[in-house]
């Protein structure tokens, strides 16, 4: 097996990830895993595609992320890998399509409107 590369993207953060055979190992901007989403959630959002398709510890992971908040990051880097192991095995498709891992999710942030404080919050309206 050659090297698997996938995107993911959450909000306004994208993530880049090359899934080779190994160990287990987790590579995020060159840091381990752990470094990087230091949070048990965070941690547990990452590996869920591995712990439902029970490949646990059977690829090593090289993890490019950038733009957006932690939490953004880390669910991009989750779609990622769940297209990986899509990729890897086609009947892992029916294990993660139920858990809505493989859906991109199109939330974004609403822009602020010029005359109001933030995109829906008004000014306060004072009457004298």
């Amino acid at each position: 097996m050659d090297v698997i590369h996938k995107i993911g993207r959450r909000k306004t953060a994208v993530a880049r990830v090359y899934v080779s055979e190994g160990k287990g190992n987790i590579t995020v901007n060159k840091r381990t895993l752990e470094e990087y989403f230091s949070t048990a959630t965070l941690q547990y959002k990452v590996k869920q595609p591995f712990t439902l398709t029970e490949t646990d510890g059977n690829y090593d992971v090289k993890v490019n992320v950038y733009g957006g908040g932690i939490t953004g990051q880390a669910e991009a880097v989750r779609l990622a890998l769940s297209r990986a192991m899509c990729e890897i095995d086609a009947e892992n498709r029916a294990v993660l399509k139920p858990e809505g891992l493989l859906t991109r999710d199109p939330r974004m942030v609403e822009r602020k409107k010029f005359g109001q404080k933030k995109a829906r919050k008004k000014f306060q309206f004072s009457k004298r």
